[in-house]
C-alpha cells in the first residue's frame, strides 16, 4: 500500500443504487481541487449546496460539498466529500473528474491507514472501524463502537502505564548497583507486578468477550442420515432453512445459517448424514462433513433418543480428535424423554420437532463458547488482540518467576511492554499494518 502523501479519491458509499453517494478526497493539495470541482469557495466545516463540475464546467451532479482543512479532519489531511446522487454511473464520473485534477484511486483501507498514521486514531480504533462496518449483531456493533472510541485502547494504555512505571523502577535498580532486591521489595515492586497482573487478566477476559462477538462460533450438526440435523437447524434459525423429508440421506451438501444467541454470532453448519453409501453426491457430502469438522468450535452429535449412542457413533467421536462434542439426544417427544442436560454438560435432551431443550441447548452453547453475560460493557476485539494479550500474560507471569534475577526482570516486562504496544499500533511492523488495512473498504 502506498504510503505517499499525494491527493486520493474514492467512492466511499457501497457499490448499487441508492438515494445518496458520496466521493472522498483527501490529501495536502485537495484545497486546489475545490474551485474546479465546484466553481465556489467553500466554509471549512460547513454544507455547501454544490454542483459538481466537469472539466467544461458541464454538471456532473449536484449536492452537498464538505471540506474539512487539516490537521482537523478524519485522516488529519485536508478531506473533500462530495454527497450527491448513489447512480454508481454518476459517482464514477465524478470521480474519473477527480483523478483528472491530479488524485489518484484510493486503495482498500487508505483513508483509515492515513488517520492512524497522522495520529488521529490508533490501531484498535482503525480497526473498529472496519468491526462496526462488518457487526453480525446489535451487540457486537455497540462493542465495535466502544473500541472506536477508545474504551479498549484506554484499558491497554492503562496497563502500560503501570508496566512502565515498575520497569523505572526495575531498570533504576539496576542502574545503580548499591540498590539491591531488598530496595524492590521496599518500594512494593511485586505488589505492583501483581497489581498489573490483576489488571491485565481483566482485559484478557473482555477481550475473548469481544473476539466472540466479532467472529461468532462455528457449530458443525453430525450425525446418522434421518437423526434431525436439518430440523434442528431450522429450529435454531426459526425457519425453514434446510429441506426436510422422511428419506434419510435429504442432506447432500454442508447448509450454513447463521443466528444469534444473546448476540453471539453462531454459524450452524448442517452437513450430511454419516453412514457408509456407494451413492457418488452423497460421498462428495460426507467429505464436506468432516471438512467443515477441521474448522469447528463445537460439534453437535444427534442421536435418536430411543436407540442412544451406537457403534456407529462411538466411531464418530473417536474421529473427533481435540474438537469439543456436545452429544444431542433428539426426538424425546417420540422416547418419553424430558428436556434435561447431563451433570458433565456432554449430553443434552431435546426435540428439534416442538422445540423442548432447544434453550438449553443455546445456554450450553454459549457456555462452550467461553462467553459470561457479566452485565458489563464489553469492547470488539480481534484474535491477534488476544494472542498479544496472552503474549503480554506469559512475559509477566515470567517476570513474577524470576525471582532476585533482575536483569531477566527487566526482560521480561519489557516484552510485556512489546505485546501491549503491538496491539494500539505503537510497534508494529509494515507488513502487519499492511494486512490489516488491505481488509477495508475502498473508500474507508
Amino acid at each position: 500500500m502506498a504510503t505517499r502523501d499525494d491527493p486520493i479519491a474514492a467512492i466511499a458509499t457501497a457499490p448499487g443504487r441508492g438515494g445518496i453517494g458520496v466521493v472522498r478526497l483527501s490529501g495536502a493539495t485537495i484545497e486546489s481541487f475545490i474551485p474546479s470541482l465546484t466553481g465556489k469557495h467553500l466554509s471549512p466545516r460547513r454544507a455547501t449546496f454544490s454542483r459538481f463540475l466537469d472539466a467544461e464546467g458541464g454538471t456532473l451532479d449536484e449536492g452537498i460539498a464538505l471540506y474539512f482543512p487539516a490537521p482537523h479532519s478524519y485522516t488529519g489531511e485536508s478531506v473533500l466529500e462530495l454527497q450527491g446522487h448513489g447512480g454508481q454511473h454518476v459517482l464514477r464520473s465524478v470521480l474519473e473528474r477527480c483523478l483528472e485534477l491530479g488524485a489518484r484511486l484510493a486503495e482498500p483501507g487508505e483513508f483509515s491507514r492515513r488517520a492512524f498514521l497522522n495520529g488521529k486514531l490508533d490501531l484498535v480504533q482503525a480497526e473498529a472501524v472496519v468491526d462496526l462496518i462488518d457487526a453480525g449483531s446489535r451487540e457486537a456493533a455497540r462493542s465495535a463502537m466502544r473500541s472506536l472510541d477508545g474504551e479498549f485502547s484506554r484499558r491497554i494504555n492503562s496497563v502500560k502505564e503501570a508496566l512502565i512505571q515498575l520497569r523505572m523502577l526495575v531498570e533504576a535498580t539496576l542502574d545503580f548497583p548499591e540498590e539491591d532486591v531488598d530496595f524492590l521489595r521496599q518500594a512494593n515492586a511485586w505488589d505492583k507486578l501483581a497489581d498489573i497482573t490483576g489488571k491485565l487478566d481483566a482485559v484478557l477476559t473482555q477481550a475473548r468477550q469481544g473476539a466472540l462477538l466479532r467472529e461468532g462460533l462455528n457449530v458443525v450438526l453430525i450425525g446418522q442420515p434421518n437423526v434431525g440435523k436439518s430440523s434442528l437447524l431450522n429450529c435454531l434459525a426459526g425457519y425453514d432453512a434446510a429441506i426436510v423429508t422422511e428419506i434419510a440421506g435429504t442432506t447432500r451438501d454442508t447448509v450454513r445459517e447463521a443466528i444469534q444467541i444473546q448476540g453471539v454470532p453462531l454459524h450452524i453448519i448442517d452437513t450430511a448424514g454419516l453412514r457408509e453409501t456407494v451413492d457418488l453426491v452423497e460421498m462428495k457430502g460426507i467429505e464436506r462433513t468432516w471438512a467443515a469438522l477441521e474448522k469447528a468450535d463445537v460439534a453437535l452429535l444427534l442421536i435418536d433418543a430411543k436407540h442412544g449412542v451406537g457403534a456407529q457413533e462411538a466411531a464418530m467421536l473417536a474421529r473427533m480428535g481435540e474438537i469439543p462434542v456436545l452429544t444431542v439426544h433428539n426426538k424425546i417427544d417420540l422416547a418419553n424423554e424430558v428436556p434435561r442436560l447431563s451433570a458433565d454438560g456432554r449430553e443434552i435432551w431435546l426435540s428439534a420437532k416442538t422445540g423442548m431443550g432447544t434453550d438449553l441447548l443455546k445456554s450450553r452453547l454459549l457456555s462452550l463458547a467461553g462467553w459470561q453475560a457479566t452485565g458489563e460493557s464489553t469492547f470488539i476485539a480481534r484474535t491477534r488482540h488476544v494472542v498479544a494479550l496472552r503474549r503480554a500474560r506469559g512475559s509477566l507471569q515470567a517476570a513474577a518467576d524470576t525471582g532476585t534475577q533482575l536483569e531477566l526482570l527487566a526482560e521480561e516486562l519489557r516484552l510485556a511492554q512489546e505485546a501491549l504496544s503491538e496491539i494500539t499500533g505503537e510497534f508494529s511492523a509494515d507488513d502487519l499494518l499492511g494486512v490489516i488495512f488491505s481488509q477495508f473498504c475502498i473508500g474507508k
